[in-house]
């Protein structure tokens, strides 16, 4: 509008859209710019994007409207998970298929002489623990003879932290989703140092495995069976307001647990059973990680099997490769190679030591906490020499990528805001966003274990895989 023989008459306020520069000769001349975030859809990829205009949620369109509604019953269910810890048992007596020289291992199928140093050494270190070998030069050799098999964890509805690897004498966590029926199973959290999920197999290692089989987990079934089953959403929703963010922060989470299991302990173990439990726990400040996870994959694999959903079901890494799954793609995998976490290192180590990412731990941001929660863990974005206000940033993000909000998971920095639940893969190939993993850095040789944590993001190429398979499920003809 001319007004006052000028085109305007208060100023200039400008919208910038496209590359940052064009806004620094407005703000030159004194003038407001905001800055808009724009990118082009699926990052510029013509025939990309044209198939997720296809399908886009759309009531009146065959395509949209089946995918609509079928996200629309997956995060229902997610939303709708019940977790509860229910017992504590060897993993050959509660996961099917799990028999015989047999190990699960984290991410995505791998054979053994492609894995990485940890998960290479957690296969040995599992082979003494069972006594299938008496040093690790004839594991070493039953393993390179093929003589072990391997299958995912998340196969057999288990998720294992970092190597991941679930031999069948181990102490599993069960835990059961109340809203579906369906279980869940985790290791018990070894806690920090030289542990198998980093690989190391030397005799402590070992004899604390033992331990958790003569001692904590009987110790815990015991404890269960007298005191009930622990609701575990519960414990995660009041320590995402204690500062936790339930994957690379569980203090609260662990003193939560502790707290509810401790009248039980008193009354229904012996004395020297209850010193040693108690004082496992008090050193252990990641004890509840496994449980989150088993948690979050039992919320998960509830809304696992839907006809044409995009939301994701699971993220994972081997140390080699990063997979995901759809609701709507059963379990298949859609995999990229794997990268090395940005993160702040532990002293004498650096990026030139560090493993590519590798654990079934993802699964916490693939329900919508971890990384999707960093809100409510600021402490956590120092491994990034973040602040705050990234920290804040960071769940916002992840806000743009999901279909819904957890109630049940408010956040205080947010106005008790839920967390960012429901991963669509469309947002994720459409918007160009990652989604971000909070994670430890493992070092790349087998038993040296933890050498930093940071910050990781799930590669693109997954979800690009992931959605043009959905798109030839509807029979949309769009190459790969």
């Amino acid at each position: 509008m001319i007004a006052g023989g000028g085109l305007v008459h208060d100023g200039v306020r400008a919208v910038n859209i496209g590359l940052a520069g064009f806004a620094d000769p407005i703000r030159a001349a004194g003038a407001p710019v905001v800055a808009l975030d724009w990118r082009p859809p699926a990052a510029g990829d013509r025939e990309l994007g044209l198939l997720l205009a296809w399908l886009e949620d759309d009531p009146g369109d065959r395509v949209g409207g089946a995918i609509a509604a079928a996200n629309g019953r997956a995060v229902e269910r997610i939303l709708a998970a019940q977790p509860a810890l229910v017992d504590v048992r060897l993993a050959t007596e509660a996961i099917d298929g799990l028999a015989g020289r047999m190990l699960l291992h984290s991410g995505p199928p791998i054979d053994w002489d492609a894995m990485c140093g940890p998960v290479q050494g957690a296969a040995i270190g599992a082979c003494l623990f069972e006594g299938w070998a008496e040093t690790p030069a004839e594991a070493r050799k039953l393993l390179d003879a093929g003589k072990i098999a391997f299958e995912p964890c998340h196969d057999h509805g288990a998720v294992g932290p970092m190597a991941g690897v679930v031999s069948p004498s181990m102490p599993v966590a069960v835990v059961e989703n109340g809203a579906a029926g369906n279980r869940s199973f985790a290791t018990l959290n070894e806690g920090l140092g030289k542990v198998l999920r980093f690989g190391a197999y030397e005799d402590a290692v070992l004899e604390r495995l033992r331990w958790f089989v003569s001692t904590l987990g009987p110790a815990l079934s015991t404890v269960l069976r007298a005191g009930g089953p622990i609701d575990l959403k519960a414990i995660t929703a009041q320590a995402l307001q204690m500062g936790d963010e339930g994957h690379n922060r569980n203090v609260a989470a662990t003193a939560l647990f502790t707290r509810t299991i401790a009248p039980t302990v008193a009354t229904s173990l012996t004395s020297a059973v209850q010193a040693e439990v108690f004082t496992f726990l008090r050193g252990n400040d990641h004890f509840f990680l496994n449980l989150s996870m088993a948690a979050c994959k039992a919320g998960l694999d509830a809304a696992a099997g839907i006809d044409g959903s995009t939301v994701v079901t699971a993220m994972s890494r081997n140390g080699v490769d990063f997979g995901i799954r759809l609701s709507g793609t059963g379990s298949t995998w859609f995999t990229a190679p794997v990268g090395v976490p940005d993160g702040l290192y532990f002293p004498g180590y650096g990026p030139e030591d560090a493993n590519p990412d590798l654990g079934d731990s993802a699964i916490t941001e693939t329900f919508g906490i971890g990384g999707f929660a960093m809100a409510a863990a600021p402490a956590i974005v120092r491994f990034v020499g973040g602040t705050p206000a990234d920290a804040i940033g960071f769940t916002r993000l992840m806000e743009r990528i999901t279909l819904a909000r957890n109630s049940a998971y408010g956040l205080p920095s947010l106005g008790f805001s839920g967390t960012p639940t429901g991963i669509d893969a469309r947002r994720v190939v459409e918007t160009g966003v990652a989604p971000v993993i909070n994670t430890g850095i493992a070092h790349r040789q087998a038993g040296v274990g933890q050498i930093g944590a940071g910050i990781a993001r799930a590669p693109l190429a997954c979800f690009e895989l992931a959605v043009r398979a959905v798109a030839r499920g509807y029979g949309i003809g769009v190459a790969a």
